[in-house]
């Protein structure tokens, strides 16, 4: 790929556009901070999200989302979930019709439960075949340092998934690919779910055997969902599965996690949230994860003990209670 465009010039965005960079593309960041975009155009970076890392001089940046995808070959977008539908609608239009297109976002949609590629395909009217997401350990500071990560690239088609593959091969990030696009996007919101329950434990002051708990039973949920909606067991045993929740669930680069501790300190979601900086997705996505396992018939009650917390004012500690006093039962999948 030789020109590429990246659609958000948030933390994993313009971390990931390095990586194109770096795999040898000449990229384009589209953003709507015109501050934002002239620090990238005249070398400055992205200080906003990234402090100190210098960007490489293939990237360039542009709040005019008609001139960053014209004539894109592969495009990525890496806006907040909740925010695509809205998104594509002002520029989904202008998306190339032989582009592939990469989804760097985890979350379900508020309202319809489909995962960012189905809202990708609904609004932009584009192909299934065409579609991809990425997912796995990659927490966004540590990529924009180069430091070594594995990721999963996953398409309905095994072509589309080499084409992105080639595309963001470098020297730290490894991707690999599958056809489970519907296990890796589930894994990949999911997950963020479980962070924000292993924060509030954390926050709270438990220690690693109750986030450990937490994990594991986490992945149960994760793998449940996932198998019951058609997807394959392996992509939870995987990069996209294990590997991205125990990055997400344990370091304090992550900001499910940390959004978790907070609320597990004692603030209320509306006071995190006027801290935060960064989106938080299993905030948004808790609830339609939910409804999702409801309308399969499936049980996840850490998912469902975060949504009385975030959604419905329940205390962590209260929510904990509840969870460690569920009826005994055996351990399975």
């Amino acid at each position: 790929m030789s020109r590429c465009t990246v659609m958000g010039s948030g933390s994993w965005g313009t971390a990931f556009a390095m990586v194109l960079a770096d795999a040898g593309a000449t990229v384009t960041v589209w953003g709507i901070n015109e501050q934002v975009a002239e620090s990238i155009n005249t070398g400055r970076g992205n200080p906003d999200y990234h402090p100190g890392i210098e960007l490489p001089a293939s990237i360039r940046a542009s709040t005019d989302a008609t001139e960053a995808l014209a004539g894109s070959e592969l495009v990525v977008i890496a806006v907040p979930a909740q925010a695509l539908r809205s998104n594509l609608s002002s520029w989904g239009q202008y998306i190339p019709d032989d582009a592939p297109v990469l989804s760097l976002m985890k979350g379900i949609e508020w309202g319809t439960m489909l995962r960012m590629t189905e809202v990708i395909a609904e609004v932009a009217e584009i192909d299934g075949d065409r579609l991809a997401a990425l997912s796995g350990p990659n927490l966004a500071r540590e990529i924009a340092q180069r430091q070594p990560a594995a990721t999963v690239i996953a398409s309905a088609s095994q072509s589309t998934a080499d084409v992105i593959q080639r595309a963001c091969f470098t020297s730290y990030f490894r991707p690999y690919t599958n056809t489970d696009l519907v296990g890796t996007e589930l894994a990949g919101s999911i997950k963020n779910v479980v962070a924000l329950s292993t924060g509030m434990a954390a926050g709270m002051g438990f220690g690693d055997n109750t986030q450990a708990s937490l994990i594991t039973r986490g992945l149960a949920e994760m793998t449940r969902l996932g198998l019951a909606m058609g997807a394959d067991l392996t992509t939870f045993m995987g990069l996209a599965g294990v590997g991205d929740l125990i990055a997400t669930c344990s370091s304090p680069l992550s900001r499910n996690r940390t959004f978790g501790e907070n609320l597990g300190r004692g603030l209320s979601v509306a006071e995190v949230e006027a801290i935060t900086k960064q989106t938080s997705e299993g905030v948004k996505s808790c609830q339609p994860i939910h409804e999702l396992a409801q309308a399969h018939q499936v049980e996840m009650p850490i998912t469902a003990e975060v949504v009385r917390v975030v959604h419905e004012g329940v205390s962590p500690r209260q929510a904990l209670t509840d969870l460690m006093a569920r009826q005994a039962k055996p351990e399975a999948v």
